[in-house]
């Protein structure tokens, strides 16, 4: 018998920490290889952690709501045999051990006084409080010195009156504009009454912001607090109507050949590449081919600088089963054939459900496509994915009467139609070229060439 080390895996290069959410295993639970231990929490994404081997959960060294750094030492997990990864640290371990015996007495001493003062001189004491704090709160108290008195005057606006990470870096902002937090034990007390009494607005991060209205709470009310994504979210909405200069296009486009030619290779193309062939893959390229041709589509503002991208990556929006939303991303989407898009779009949005997206694949896109269809809406004016500067929502199709124009004369006919609606940054994109960009699009699926191989 032996150990192995379960530890927190590298979860992208701007990813240096996670919140631990959930344990999915208890000690003495058994464990398969590749099977998930526990769920953690970035800004980015939530993910599950597998295990590497096989064995019986022995030991969890963090509790939930903990903050681990990546590379920390998660879970201990006994195995039959011989692993490696416990027997390298105890290596390291051992040296570290024999380095710090060369150390004088003296001198070690003296380094930890010195570090036992600055401790006890700047960090709160945290079990004189009732409240109760996660670990990521009081980090950040310690870090920035935020005293015992001040932080029990923050109003919380997570579950039960609880400070949430947004709480505590609002009122830090704040205090660096110079309003401090009352701390007197009145205030304290009034703050403690309203937080029971209902529950509070989202704090805003600018002192020049109105504080959002208290909404009254009646008998019958059900109060649902917003999941973490939920916040995440809301405050990237708010943050791109209040960054850009949000302009609509909108072009109704002829797409009977698209679902003509679907229709009629759908059957073949799943039973030879084991996937179905589904619309958005073909919107996905239309929008690729007109981001090539409008190149000043795919770019970000930097202040007075625009940043024109290399690569084409499209978002592309997902709904989650929790009637949240995510956006993974298709790298290099205009290198791409049919076949490769639709096997990249279905992967993507199959992981995005079942939430096994990895973050590296919901960051560096270039631009956004939503499919607002699926719920039945005609069209939308989708809020922009920042930093980006457009996105594209499609709409639902329908059959419809339409004059149809030949050779011969005009007649009317059943068309399968379908607007799409481009929302852009009018600060760097005017109308002439937001307007080409969508029509590009729509010329491009209005051009479907019914005989197409794939």
């Amino acid at each position: 018998m032996s150990k192995f080390e379960l530890k927190l895996p590298q979860m992208g290069e701007s990813v240096a920490e996670a919140t631990l959410t959930t344990w999915l295993k208890e000690v003495g639970d058994t464990i398969e290889m590749d099977e998930a231990v526990f769920e953690i929490a970035t800004d980015k994404v939530d993910s599950e952690v597998p295990s590497e081997v096989e064995g019986v959960l022995l030991e969890k060294r963090f509790d939930v709501d903990d903050v681990i750094k990546v590379g920390e030492v998660v879970a201990v997990i006994q195995v039959e045999g011989e692993v490696d990864n416990v027997a390298d640290d105890a290596g390291v371990q051992e040296a570290q051990a024999e380095e710090s015996a060369e150390t004088p007495a003296m001198e070690l001493e003296a380094q930890m006084a010195g570090v036992k003062e600055s401790v006890s001189a700047s960090a709160p004491d945290f079990s004189s409080s009732e409240r109760f704090y996660s670990p990521l709160v009081k980090n950040i108290a310690k870090e920035e010195k935020v005293s015992m008195d001040e932080l029990e005057a923050i109003v919380g606006t997570g579950k039960e009156g609880r400070v949430t990470k947004n709480d505590i870096m609002a009122y830090l902002e704040n205090r660096s504009n110079g309003n401090k937090v009352n701390q007197s034990t009145t205030q304290q007390t009034e703050a403690k009454e309203e937080r029971v009494s209902a529950p509070q607005p989202v704090q805003t991060k600018s002192a020049d912001k109105p504080m959002a209205a208290k909404v009254p709470v009646k008998a019958g009310d059900e109060v649902i607090p917003l999941s973490r994504m939920g916040k995440l979210i809301a405050h990237h909405m708010v943050e791109s109507i209040s960054t850009s200069a949000h302009v609509q296009s909108f072009v109704e486009v002829d797409v009977t050949n698209v679902v003509n030619w679907r229709n009629k290779v759908k059957n073949a193309f799943q039973q030879r590449e084991g996937e179905k062939l589904t619309f958005t893959p073909i919107f996905m390229e239309a929008v690729a081919m007109a981001l090539k041709k409008f190149p000043m589509m795919n770019i970000s503002l930097d202040g007075d600088n625009v940043i024109k991208k290399k690569n084409i990556n499209l978002g592309m929006a997902a709904a989650l089963p929790d009637g949240n939303l995510i956006v993974p991303v298709i790298k290099n989407a205009d290198q791409l054939n049919l076949v490769g898009m639709a096997k990249t779009v279905n992967d993507l949005a199959n992981r995005a459900r079942n939430n096994q997206l990895k973050p590296d694949e919901i960051k560096d896109g270039t631009y956004t496509v939503t499919n607002v269809g699926s719920f039945g809406s005609v069209f939308g004016t989708p809020i922009i994915n920042q930093p980006q500067v457009g996105i594209l929502a499609l709409g639902a199709i329908r059959k419809i009467p339409a004059v149809i124009e030949t050779d011969q004369g005009e007649y009317i006919g059943i068309r399968s139609k379908m607007y799409l609606s481009h929302s852009y940054d009018h600060r760097v994109v005017n109308g002439a070229l937001g307007g080409m960009f969508v029509k590009s699009v729509a010329d491009y699926l209005e051009a479907w060439d019914i005989n197409r191989e794939i």
